[in-house]
């Protein structure tokens, strides 16, 4: 049951956040910058965005105007500072990285605002994915109707301010998310869905009943231990390779938004590029022969693998 002061508590946590990044990126256009590089990449637009992506064109970005793209980016929370025909439902990305010079006072300050931010930010998420007690699919038109353009993977993304490495290169990851289910979760699942009673387009609500109640019926043929996977693919994501000083391993991280870096020397770090996307020049130092799997609802990326051991599931 969702408590009726959920909608304030969502309204109070957003409004300090952007308080918060506002005193942050004010910090950050005062201190010395080393350098700056940001990468924009195209934006979403509305219904577009399941549709995979072959390529993404980059456009490369330095110095002053890098940061104030940057800075921009972090207080980044509204589709109505953007533009109207984008989706609300895909995060907006600005790859990068920002070096500052900032002596090991100023950095602890610094990580400590970003901690209450990246809090903020935690909260929200539980706030909208736990508290509210909505199905995943029942999410975004509640968010949307106290809160329009919110876009919530921007509200959620967590801000990196690390001491700056020796380098920093960037690249691009795509992957699945790969998560054993039984036969009984996904069942629950879709009963909430018809419980709901709620439509989705193209379809009208009694169609999306009738289609939801054939998924329900073709999950209740298998038997109750049925080997089930959800295998989803990831969008690709850009990611950032940082190696540290006198380390010859490299530290991958997620780079959706421009990673922070203080140092207190003026030494700026080796900064690489992040080349255009393109799926049909990736190559594989080793790909595994993929397992005959049945899809068994598209949607929702489940498939049946009769090769797997059903009592592991």
């Amino acid at each position: 049951m969702m408590r009726y002061t959920l909608v304030s508590e969502m309204r109070q946590c957003i409004d300090e956040m952007e308080q918060r990044l506002g005193e942050l990126t004010a910090v950050l256009e005062a201190l010395p910058l080393l350098a700056a590089r940001v990468f924009t990449l195209p934006g979403v637009k509305k219904g577009d965005e399941q549709r995979p992506l072959d390529t993404i064109p980059v456009h490369p970005y330095s110095g002053t105007t890098a940061r104030r793209l940057a800075l921009e980016h972090l207080k980044l929370l509204f589709m109505q500072q953007q533009s109207e025909s984008l989706s609300t439902r895909s995060a907006v990305r600005l790859p990068g990285a920002l070096f500052f010079q900032a002596d090991k006072a100023c950095l602890s300050a610094l990580q400590d605002q970003t901690g209450e931010i990246n809090r903020l930010k935690q909260h929200l998420e539980r706030l909208i994915t736990r508290d509210s007690g909505l199905p995943s699919e029942a999410r975004f038109p509640f968010v949307h109707q106290h809160f329009p353009g919110l876009i919530t993977l921007n509200a959620y993304r967590s801000v990196t301010l690390e001491p700056a490495p020796a380098s920093v290169h960037f690249g691009w990851a795509n992957k699945h998310i790969i998560k054993k289910v039984t036969r009984d979760d996904i069942c629950q699942q879709l009963e909430k869905s018809l419980k709901a009673g709620r439509a989705r387009a193209p379809w009208t609500r009694e169609q999306w009943a009738e289609k939801v109640s054939q998924e329900l019926e073709t999950l209740l043929s298998l038997p109750a231990d049925a080997p089930l996977k959800i295998k989803r693919p990831v969008k690709v994501q850009p990611i950032a390779r940082l190696r540290e000083e006198g380390s010859r391993k490299q530290r991958q991280l997620p780079c959706p938004t421009p990673l922070l870096f203080c140092s207190e020397s003026r030494r700026i770090p080796v900064t690489g590029e992040l080349n255009d996307y393109d799926q049909n020049s990736i190559t594989h130092r080793h790909k595994p022969a993929a397992r005959a799997m049945t899809l068994l609802i598209p949607r929702l990326w489940l498939w049946l693998d009769p090769q797997a051991d059903a009592r592991s599931v």
